[in-house]
């Protein structure tokens, strides 16, 4: 319900039910779901089509009910069958199910922005947009693999096609499944990415392409009924999407930014991003996080990414969710997929000549490399990852595509936009993400490696054209992190931490209470370590144990251990 808290939809047919709720965004009046097409063909979906309006002039003469972006998939499909999908702009997850062969339709946006998950049985064939709604109708067994276990302690992500819940499915970005009688029976994938190498371009040339790019991305994004807002960190990526949103809105661009009580860096990013909302004109509201509110929300967040990832930035992300809920937002802009798009990160750089030789794999340390005992207690953890670089793989690409392009199918996908979208669903907040568009990755994954990765500094493009549109904004300044300084609010409770999540089924089923201890010896050292550990106890607590997640972390583990 949290995802759709407007309307709720049923249908059932045959051997087939639909179940939708619905966040009602573009055709309020009458884009109610089940939505249907040619033939009998009944759709349900979560996410926005944002060609919609282009796609509807493209299908002139074409008899549509509503006035909702989600139609239109309905009569692509009567028109290319499984290959519908290819056609659509936007986040979605679509299910169709067609009559007349009995046939039931799952397709996935290309990057994996909105989750789609599934269960084969002898029984049944089960679908939902999240895993615990499987989980909490009984459709699938609460358990824990170990080796997506051991993925996600040392990845902080969990990769490829199996969950953590045996059994429990994703169906993969860009994928489309076809099912009939209960069973796969055909797959078809979506690249999101061109299997190109680097063009050439110039400099300016590029700068005039990607303005006309960005502006035409952020403008469809911008399509809603219902009123919007802007994820603002003063970074790179936020302060480029206000830029546009300044020159694209009809209205004045509503910001909300995040800071850390009692730490040296909040109020220097609470500064900074305040100081950019007023170059642009911006409404400015900043929210504070600080100790009581990470004891007292951990628990509920756990709750929410049942899918999950130990990114600490979920703690924030959660927090603006909820501060985009009370100030009116129903769509908030968000500046994910710009470092894997346009080059943000150091470790890219390994990938240029003549360093690339000398490279070792991305992601060859795991979070816990630092303690031994950890790190046998957890097993191996890069066969997933492995397997996903032999497979997307180009040999038209540089070594700088390469990265970018598991970073795209993995980290992209199962870390940075899982937890986007359940931190804002939670809240019935819709996120979008401009920079992850089919026709911006294109452009930006097709760029020369100069263009992205500096001497010094990352996104080389993308900073010299914010330095154009926003004067002032300081383009050229080192990336900042979006972290919070849980390890400082874990130290302050360090012992009793310690003891609380070594007895935690979950934990102690994998590491001996030792080898937990050692870690919260130094929280403020080790944050991300200690975080996993407190992450992965309340998640097993709520999503295995069934223990409520209402309640301070020691409350709710406390019960847990009972």
């Amino acid at each position: 319900f949290h995802r759709g808290p407007d309307m709720r939809g049923r249908y059932t047919g045959g051997a087939c039910a639909l179940v939708s709720t619905r966040l009602a965004i573009i055709d309020i009046a009458t884009g109610r779901q089940p939505l249907f097409g040619p033939s009998g063909t009944v759709l349900v979906a979560n996410g926005e089509i944002y060609n919609d309006l282009e796609l509807r002039a493209e299908m002139a003469g074409t008899l549509f009910r509503t006035g909702s972006d989600c139609e239109p998939p309905a009569h692509l499909y009567a028109r290319l069958g499984l290959g519908y999908a290819e056609r659509l702009r936007g986040m979605y997850a679509i299910a169709i199910y067609d009559p007349e062969p009995a046939r039931l339709v799952l397709s996935r946006d290309p990057f994996g922005i909105k989750p789609l998950y599934y269960t084969e049985t002898p029984r049944y064939f089960a679908f939902a947009s999240e895993i615990q709604a499987l989980l909490k109708a009984g459709l699938a067994r609460p358990a824990v693999a170990p080796a997506r276990r051991a993925e996600l302690m040392q990845l902080k992500f969990t990769t490829g096609a199996a969950t953590i819940i045996p059994g429990v499915m994703r169906v993969l970005p860009g994928e489309t499944l076809a099912i009939e009688q209960g069973r796969v029976v055909e797959r078809r994938l979506r690249q999101p990415l061109p299997a190109a190498p680097p063009q050439r371009i110039s400099l300016q040339d590029a700068l005039a392409k990607l303005d006309a790019i960005l502006a035409d991305s952020v403008a469809v994004h911008l399509r809603s009924e219902v009123p919007y807002g802007l994820f603002l960190s003063g970074g790179i990526d936020s302060s480029a999407l206000l830029a546009l949103m300044r020159r694209l809105s009809r209205q004045k661009v509503r910001a909300i930014s995040v800071g850390y009580a009692d730490t040296d860096s909040a109020a220097v990013d609470g500064r900074e991003a305040e100081r950019i909302a007023a170059l642009a004109g911006a409404d400015f509201q900043r929210i504070e996080m600080g100790p009581d509110d990470f004891w007292a929300l951990a628990p509920r967040i756990a709750a929410a990414i049942d899918d999950p990832t130990t990114d600490a930035a979920v703690l924030p992300t959660y927090m603006l969710g909820q501060a985009a809920r009370q100030a009116g937002l129903t769509v908030t802009l968000c500046g994910e997929g710009a470092d894997e798009l346009f080059g943000g990160y150091s470790r890219y750089r390994r990938g240029r000549a003549p360093w690339r030789w000398l490279a070792r794999k991305a992601r060859s340390r795991g979070v816990f490399d630092a303690f031994a005992p950890m790190t046998r207690a957890i097993g191996a953890w890069r066969l997933g990852l492995d397997a996903a670089e032999a497979h997307d793989s180009s040999s038209a690409w540089s070594g700088v595509q390469s990265l970018q392009a598991i970073d795209c199918r993995e980290w992209l996908a199962n870390d940075l936009l899982g937890k986007l979208d359940r931190s804002l669903m939670a809240h019935g907040i819709e996120g979008r993400t401009p920079f992850i568009d089919p026709v911006v990755a294109g452009f930006a994954f097709a760029l020369p490696d100069r263009l992205k990765i500096g001497p010094r500094l990352g996104k080389v493009l993308l900073r010299n054209w914010l330095d154009r549109a926003l004067p002032g904004a300081r383009a050229f300044a080192r990336k900042r992190g979006f972290n919070p300084p849980v390890g400082s609010w874990m130290a302050a409770r360090r012992e009793e931490l310690a003891r609380l999540v070594s007895a935690q089924p979950g934990i102690a089923a994998m590491a001996p209470a030792a080898a937990v201890g050692e870690v919260f010896a130094d929280p403020k050292r080790h944050a991300q370590e200690a975080w996993s550990l407190v992450f992965y106890a309340l998640w097993h607590s709520h999503h295995i144990l069934g223990v409520p997640r209402d309640g301070a972390i020691d409350a709710v583990l406390t019960q847990a251990a009972r």
